[in-house]
């Protein structure tokens, strides 16, 4: 297991990403002090990961969202203490 600084960390954050990716293990040290450990990512995981339109079709948006409640709004912004 590769132990690193945090500077050379942030120096080669996309090296030590590619590494891990790969299957080894990084610490992350501070002061010579091991802060933290990047560890690759297993199967399931992954297949967690939610992506954007998830629910397509499942809800609706009103056509007046966006003017939703403006009364109300107007009225906080104009009114007077």
């Amino acid at each position: 297991m590769k132990t690193v600084n945090i500077h050379e960390a942030k120096t080669n954050l996309s090296r030590l990403v590619e590494r891990v990716s790969k299957g080894e293990s990084v610490v992350i040290a501070k002061a010579g002090k091991p802060m933290v450990k990047l560890v690759p990512l297993d199967e399931g995981e992954l297949r967690l990961v939610r992506r954007i339109g998830f629910m397509d079709g499942e809800i609706s948006v009103p056509d007046d969202f966006d003017r939703m409640g403006a009364e109300e709004i107007v009225s906080l912004f104009e009114s007077r203490s």
